[in-house]
């Protein structure tokens, strides 16, 4: 691996970051770009499921079915569960012939051998694994790894971010939707002579028979309210 190409990975990668792509898109280039530097025959990034707390396949460059749907992984379950565990990097020199590869007749099936698995970290905190597997027996070395916990490092931070940016969004809906709301009840308590807690089970009622979210009958009753004054 020379710097030259070391250096334009690490820029395609952060180009993707602070464009305006899908974070599925994102995931999927940066292994793409990962499996071309180090010539992998697989690339796969795994990240925790925050609900069940299992590492899951969220991106690969592989077109192997029997790798691409094998199951998740428990935290320090197999060799990447190890790695999310610890926050450490693992190499494991032949994976076929690793007891604690949990996958070894897939290795087997798709000539798999070296794998560098690397955690993803931010602030500490490991949210996922970039692995990264060789055809033949090969030993890492340290610019590799390194560069490889650079892109993982990068990858972490695009993921954060981006799961920020959805929580954010998803707070900022839900306090909309309780203005509009607050609103409509207040409409309905002037206009019908309804306590809040009636004009509340009102809207609540309407949303259920007609099948529609509380903000959506909030919106009618404000547009009607509009359409009134007019």
């Amino acid at each position: 691996m020379t710097i030259n190409a070391q250096l334009k990975a690490l820029s395609k990668i952060s180009s993707a970051i602070t464009s305006d792509k899908y974070l599925e898109d994102i995931l999927r280039l940066i292994v793409v770009v990962t499996a071309e530097l180090l010539s992998s025959k697989i690339c796969s990034l795994m990240l925790i499921n925050e609900q069940t707390g299992e590492l899951e396949v969220r991106a690969t460059q592989s077109i192997s079915e029997a790798y691409n749907n094998k199951g998740p992984l428990k935290l320090n379950e197999g060799i990447a569960g190890k790695v999310a565990s610890s926050n450490t990097i693992i190499y494991v020199k032949d994976v076929t012939a690793d007891k604690e590869y949990k996958y070894r007749d897939i290795a087997k099936q798709e000539s798999l051998k070296s794998l560098l698995s690397v955690p993803l970290c931010v602030k500490n905190k490991v949210i996922g694994v970039l692995n990264c597997y060789t055809s033949e027996e090969h030993k890492f070395s340290k610019t590799e790894i390194s560069t490889i916990t650079a892109i993982a490092n990068q990858a972490a931070v695009a993921i954060e971010n981006t799961d920020l940016m959805v929580k954010s969004k998803i707070i900022q809906e839900e306090l909309e939707t309780r203005k509009r709301v607050e609103r409509a009840k207040g409409i309905l308590m002037r206009d019908n002579g309804l306590s809040e807690e009636q004009a509340y089970l009102k809207l609540q009622k309407f949303a259920m028979d007609n099948r529609k979210s509380m903000r959506d009958i909030a919106d009618i009753v404000i547009v009607a309210e509009q359409v009134k004054l007019t």
